[in-house]
């Protein structure tokens, strides 16, 4: 899954994105490189963000969309919105294939019922808080459980809805120390439980940064390296800016796998 951030303060590319000729050539670029998704963001979830309104988020998005559907008809496009309105109106208007929220219908207490009655594929990320708090000296007194127990719940509301199409994202750097990242990292298998696929995101993350003592720009080597670790454990998708790199990973891990 390939990144498109059209947001002006995303943590890694941000304000990258924002002309035209600029989000068709990151398109074109992620497709070349050999990734069949791209995760379209307009709301920035970095730790402190600006709080955007809904009518700023879709004006964004369908600008960005009306662009990249004229010009890559067939792409599997995901969204990545925790609200109900903005998933409603991109799928219904631009064919959007998948709803990526990062509150798992926390924020928004009508997507659920919404994903399931546009009946596409539905990612639902773990976050503690939101992002404007989540990073405020998050707690857990078992970490891996407690996780659990809130995919389970998520599960179980989602099917009696009719929601069979899910992905989890146990959220790395939503809401989670250094430590509570590695050890998350570490256990990932542990979600394999729910039978369900599993998104990782860990991309350029100050999980690597910080620990590495570098900058953003400098972590690619720290998110190959973790990337291939999550693929060892058990994801299913990962969810990058480096495409050609990521795809490598994949390739190399599966060729291990097969061995």
């Amino acid at each position: 899954m390939g990144i498109l951030n059209i947001t002006p303060d995303s943590f890694f590319d941000g304000g990258q994105y924002q002309l035209q000729a600029d989000i068709l050539k990151r398109c074109e670029s992620i497709l070349l490189e050999g990734v069949e998704i791209i995760d379209i963001g307009a709301y920035s979830s970095r730790p402190g963000a600006e709080n955007v309104s809904g009518e700023e988020e879709l004006k964004r998005l369908s600008t960005a969309l009306t662009w990249i559907r004229k010009e890559y008809p067939n792409t599997i496009i995901s969204v990545d919105t925790f609200r109900a309105s903005v998933a409603e109106e991109v799928v219904k208007n631009f064919e959007v294939d998948i709803i990526n929220d990062i509150a798992a219908g926390e924020l928004d207490n009508k997507m659920f019922e919404t994903v399931a009655r546009l009946n596409v594929p539905y990612v639902m990320m773990h976050m503690k808080g939101t992002p404007q708090s989540m990073q405020q000296n998050p707690k857990y007194n078992n970490l891996i459980q407690e996780i659990s127990n809130y995919f389970a719940k998520k599960v179980e509301q989602l099917s009696y809805l009719g929601v069979n199409d899910i992905i989890i994202d146990p959220g790395f750097g939503f809401g989670k120390t250094l430590e509570h990242n590695y050890q998350l990292l570490k256990e990932l298998t542990q979600l394999h439980l729910f039978q369900l696929p599993i998104l990782v995101g860990v991309s350029r993350k100050s999980m690597i940064y910080k620990l590495l003592e570098v900058e953003p720009k400098d972590a690619l080597n720290g998110t190959s390296v973790l990337n291939t670790v999550a693929l060892l454990n058990g994801a299913n998708i990962l969810r990058v800016h480096d495409v050609k790199e990521a795809v490598e990973c994949v390739k190399l891990v599966q060729q291990l796998q097969n061995a």
